[in-house]
């Protein structure tokens, strides 16, 4: 079968391309002083923004835009008629789940708390709960809802997940209030769109169940912020976010001096996990091109 002639740009100089295809970076083609009509294939740099999804605009005869993540809403006003967007559904799998996993640990075994006593030398023991035994929601079962899940068995819990479709052996979204009362933890690992926006508001935080820890590590947009720091700031409730509305949380934010939150700076999928299993797939991605074949995640739009 005959090669389809591409030019990738992406942010590894010394990727492998299968033969016949064009390999562009940031080191030999700079997005703001390049010719980038000669791209067909672009790969957005990996915690990249906006300032990365401009220069498509540029790009006069692309045909694959590949976002780095598995949430894709920010490159949706840069499509055009017959470009394809791709995400990178499962590369981020391992990473996301095991932080959720981490600061679920972290907030039930008081680990925030003893950090700030060793700053000031202080032996403070006491009995703290643990993730063993608990009963836990999952709002999301996609990709990496189903690793956070095989990651969560080991420690005996009970699991329920929840997605707009009821996919993957979840629960349809129209059961969320009626369990929400018994979940010790609440992971949120569910795309952004119309539906998720603000799907955790006032009326939800104050059906979890006095104890109850949220552990967002979604998109920051699902949870709807002034409602959970007026609900932390209670007690009742903690909370662990590696995303926050907003993005970047600007100093001053009331967020950062509410009771009861660990915050952590985006950085879910952001492990060094991430360069290995990155350019693994974009490589396998461009062979599958190569050899014919429809990419993997297309985004139908």
């Amino acid at each position: 079968m005959a090669l389809i002639k591409h030019t990738v740009w992406s942010e590894w100089s010394d990727l492998k391309v299968p033969a016949g295809f064009g390999n562009l970076s940031l080191a030999d083609h700079p997005l703001d002083s390049s010719d980038l009509s000669r791209i067909t294939i672009y790969v957005q740099p990996y915690m990249t923004g906006v300032e990365f999804l401009e220069p498509v605009k540029a790009m006069s005869n692309l045909q694959i835009l590949q976002v780095p993540n598995a949430g894709y809403e920010s490159a949706l006003p840069y499509l055009r008629p017959g470009m394809t967007l791709c995400n990178a559904r499962g590369v981020h799998n391992a990473s996301t789940a095991e932080l959720a996993v981490g600061l679920a640990i972290a907030m039930k075994r008081g680990i925030p708390d003893f950090v700030r006593e060793q700053d000031q030398g202080l032996w403070s023991h006491e009995r703290m709960g643990s993730l063993n035994d608990s009963v836990i929601g999952i709002i999301g079962a996609g990709s990496i809802g189903q690793t956070l899940v095989s990651y969560l068995k080991p420690y005996e819990v009970e699991i329920t997940s929840f997605s707009r479709s009821g996919m993957n052996g979840s629960l349809t979204l129209g059961k969320l209030d009626e369990l929400l009362p018994t979940f010790d933890f609440l992971f949120l690992i569910v795309p952004l769109n119309d539906e998720s926006n603000n799907l955790i508001n006032a009326r939800r935080l104050a059906l979890m169940k006095d104890g109850a820890i949220l552990i967002n590590v979604a998109r920051g947009k699902v949870v709807d912020t002034d409602a959970l720091v007026a609900e932390l700031n209670t007690g009742r409730i903690s909370a662990a976010l590696d995303v926050t509305d907003p993005e970047p949380l600007p100093p001053g934010h009331p967020l950062w001096k509410a009771k009861n939150v660990l915050i952590t700076p985006h950085v879910g999928g952001d492990s060094e996990a991430f360069e290995k299993r990155g350019r693994r797939f974009i490589e396998e991605q461009l062979q599958r091109i190569a050899d014919g074949l429809e990419p993997l995640n297309i985004i139908e739009v």
